[in-house]
């Protein structure tokens, strides 16, 4: 158990080594910066399963040609062999040359994973083909690109911690043309998520507050809204508030909405929630706004030393949220 605390890499060796790996390739290369053009320096190549069998194979074919003497056996594994260089000098090229313009990392919550979009350039007069990208242990996203030509690729991010988070470095890979190698780099792009904290939270919504909730009836289902009308269903509404007997009658899918009384508004506070742990609180919090902001509610947010005013809408909704993510501030 010692020798495996002092020398991780008996435990977990390929872990270890992956590692190191890494670490040696980002003290060789550095920090990069968008526009971002890959030279051959930065550019590794290795054969693949295929390919190991297949030279493997052409040693064989070599070692039967010399053996029996058999000219055409000799002329097909050379033939062979210059097929294999040649693939090997394109699957390099198919990186070399290749240029990262920009790049955008949308918003994401904690412990989910995002997306970012990459644009690529191919200045080149050839196609690109079978290319990959990914970011740690996500899924890979396959592309091409054609001769001149730009392309945005969007690529999904693991889920990080609350705050703002630099990304892991992203692999960049490619097959072709025969996929008997393999070419990749690393890049260790500028790029952060802002991660807001995870929407986990049971507690109900707090009632609505100010002078419009004075001397109004109140009829929808939370008993807090009234009744406006039916809009068309939008992903990521509730299933409570389809108007099911429209549907019934072979109407289009249409959800209620609710509007609350004019001056009337939500106040989401930090103090009352102080059973909770910081984390805890945080999250409720932003259950509350996106629970405000799927119903269209007015609301406001108040943090010790932050207080976001009065109102409603997507930009409500991102100020809140980055708000509780940058909590402190």
């Amino acid at each position: 158990m010692r020798s495996s605390t002092r020398f991780p890499f008996l435990s977990d060796p390929r872990a270890a080594g992956a590692r190191a790996l890494a670490t040696w390739a980002r003290k060789r290369q550095g920090e990069d910066a968008l526009p971002l053009l890959l030279r051959p320096r930065r550019v590794y190549i290795l054969p693949t399963r295929s390919g190991v069998a297949a030279g493997s194979l052409l040693f064989v074919m070599l070692l039967a040609g010399l053996n029996y003497n058999n000219s055409l056996a000799l002329l097909l594994c050379f033939m062979l062999s210059g097929v294999a260089i040649v693939s090997m000098y394109e699957c390099h090229r198919m990186l070399v040359g290749l240029k990262i313009e920009a790049g955008h990392v949308e918003p994401s919550f904690a412990g989910r994973g995002g997306e970012l979009t990459l644009q690529f350039a191919n200045d080149d007069s050839r196609t690109r083909a079978r290319l990959a990208v990914r970011c740690g242990p996500c899924a890979v996203t396959r592309f091409a690109l054609p001769p001149a030509a730009v392309q945005v690729v969007r690529v999904c991010y693991p889920g990080l911690t609350r705050g703002r988070t630099r990304l892991p470095r992203l692999e960049l890979s490619s097959d072709a043309p025969l996929g008997l190698f393999r070419v990749w780099c690393w890049l260790h792009l500028p790029l952060e998520a802002l991660v807001y904290p995870a929407p986990v939270g049971q507690r109900p919504l707090p009632p609505m507050s100010g002078p419009g909730r004075s001397g109004r009836q109140r009829t929808s289902q939370s008993g807090e809204e009234d009744w406006a009308w039916l809009r068309p269903f939008r992903e990521g509404d509730t299933p409570r508030n389809v108007a099911w007997k429209a549907y019934a009658r072979g109407g289009p899918l249409l959800v209620s909405h609710y509007e609350a009384p004019c001056g009337a508004h939500r106040l989401l506070d930090f103090e009352p929630l102080q059973d909770l742990s910081l984390e805890q609180r945080l999250s409720q919090l932003t259950q509350w706004v996106l629970d405000c902001e799927q119903r269209g509610a007015s609301y406001r947010l108040v943090l010790p030393g932050r207080k976001v005013p009065q109102r409603a809408g997507a930009a409500q909704r991102r100020v809140c949220l980055e708000a509780l993510a940058l909590y402190p501030p």
